[in-house]
């Protein structure tokens, strides 16, 4: 019997409950960088992430590939294989597809299609620039997650994301989201900005918040925490990409992964449990 198909929220939920995880991996391979056992193989961008994904699985919440970084080298079709992988082996973990789409109309369509059809994700990175107009296409797919950028984790970003201060753009993009809501959506805040994702937890409630900047970026964990979680104690896919998937250049680089994402892991555990004791 076929199980029931869960949407992107309902999968993200039982991912955090299995796991008793916030930690998602970005698989963002570059070719200069991987080792010489996946370099001779006929589709190293996919071989190495394979890798790392078995290497990590039980340890996070969620997988985020970077579509860039397969499509710049025409490796569209291993990025399809990866999820394809992460799908039938690891069934339980869902996969944001990191794309930033920003588009209206036919070409929105089209991207929604992209990302849904194409590559089969459970949810997609969207750029919220040309209003809801740009997201309307892929949020009106309800089974399927749209994460939309709200507070980025560059320190430019805040040259636009906080103008005007009496009424700052990623406070209206955070009130649209909880708005517009239909249980698929979630929203980008960078854990560089602790105060930022405090303003945000608070005008989206309970909304999933997609949080880079850990790791190679220097993001806090234990602001992370202190900050940005829900009510019921979660309600954050915190993502690490070059400190986990490159923490070793050498050919121990899938064990060398799995442990960096059991310590992050483990060490968003402690930051989770602190912020909880001071909030009770």
């Amino acid at each position: 019997m076929s199980l029931p198909c869960l949407t992107f929220h309902e999968k993200l939920r039982a991912a955090w409950r299995s796991s008793d995880s916030a930690l998602c991996v970005g698989l963002d391979p570059r070719l200069e960088r991987l080792p010489d056992s996946c370099l001779g193989s006929a589709e190293p961008l996919f071989t190495f992430c394979r890798e790392i994904v078995d290497a990590t699985a039980g340890l996070v919440c969620a997988f985020k590939p970077q579509v860039a970084c397969f499509s710049a080298t025409g490796a569209q079709r291993e990025l399809q294989s990866l999820i394809e992988y992460i799908h039938h082996e690891h069934r339980d973990v869902p996969v944001i597809l990191d794309a930033k789409r920003g588009d209206i109309g036919a070409t929105a369509e089209l991207y929604a299609q992209e990302a849904f059809d194409f590559f089969h994700a459970d949810a997609v990175t969207v750029n919220p620039y040309l209003g809801w107009d740009a997201i309307e296409p892929f949020a009106r797919r309800l089974e399927r997650g749209v994460v939309i950028l709200c507070h980025t984790s560059n320190a430019d970003g805040a040259w636009l994301q906080e103008h005007p201060p009496a009424a700052p753009v990623y406070l209206r993009v955070a009130d649209m989201a909880a708005r517009q809501d239909q249980g698929n959506l979630a929203l980008v805040v960078g854990a560089t900005f602790p105060e930022q994702l405090a303003a945000v937890r608070t005008r989206a409630g309970d909304l999933p918040l997609l949080v880079p900047g850990i790791g190679a970026q220097g993001g806090d964990v234990d602001a992370v925490f202190a900050n940005g979680l829900a009510e019921d104690g979660t309600g954050l896919i915190v993502n690490a990409s070059r400190s986990i998937i490159f923490a070793s250049d050498g050919e121990d680089w899938a064990h060398a992964a799995g442990q960096a994402a059991r310590a992050l892991r483990d060490d968003m555990r402690r930051a989770k449990a602190n912020a909880l004791a001071q909030a009770g």
